[in-house]
């Protein structure tokens, strides 16, 4: 793993709660060396817009990157989940988009960020397993959908656009034996879990 191509560099992390915990960020700053690392999570909110919690929704939170950065991190899904945000479809690059729906919003999101910011390194992450207020793996929410179907939505946009992706869902080892070991109520990572997400990152981001 080469993480100097990092030192000196800002970073920008977009999300939800476990984003704007900050939890993750410092670890992983340390270890590649970024000068900046900046958070623009915000807690019980979508990535999509036209909910009840839209101010913080993650494709409008991208409107508030103002300095230069070289790195873009997206990490959202679960929230899409719990809320029962719409799929909807993905679209041709270059399209119009419906940002009230998750691959809408992502799509909104991903051009506006490469618009600005054509040379950084934009990489999106796929949610977390999960199980709480009887949202799992297994139940789907309101329209129909899996929390899975979310984090396949994200790998989906990143082919689209030949970004990176990490694949939380996968390669995390949160699962519903784990949770309790690294979440503090199923959900949201404890000390132990940013510190697997941390590690997770650290060799993701230190190899693109």
């Amino acid at each position: 793993m080469n993480g100097s191509r990092w030192r000196g560099a800002g970073w920008a992390t977009l999300g939800d709660s476990i984003t704007a915990a900050g939890g993750y960020q410092p670890l992983v700053q340390q270890a590649l060396g970024f000068a900046r690392a900046d958070n623009f999570g915000r807690g019980g909110c979508p990535l999509t817009a036209g909910s009840d919690r839209d101010e913080g929704a993650t494709v409008h939170m991208g409107r508030h990157l103002e300095a230069p950065y070289d790195c873009i991190t997206i990490f959202a899904g679960t929230n899409d989940y719990r809320l029962s945000m719409p799929l909807g479809e993905l679209r041709p690059a270059g399209g119009v988009f419906d940002a009230r729906t998750f691959f809408g919003a992502y799509q909104t999101l991903v051009e506006q960020l490469q618009s600005r910011y054509p040379l950084a390194r934009i990489n999106l992450w796929t949610p977390l397993q999960r199980d709480k207020d009887g949202y799992d793996c297994e139940r789907r929410n309101e329209v129909g959908r899996l929390l899975a179907d979310y984090a396949a939505a994200a790998l989906r946009v990143g082919q689209a656009y030949a970004l990176p992706v990490l694949d939380l869902y996968t390669v995390s080892g949160f699962n519903k034996l784990t949770l309790d070991a690294f979440t503090s109520d199923r959900l949201h990572p404890n000390e132990a879990g940013f510190r697997r997400i941390a590690d997770t990152a650290i060799s993701f981001l230190g190899a693109i």
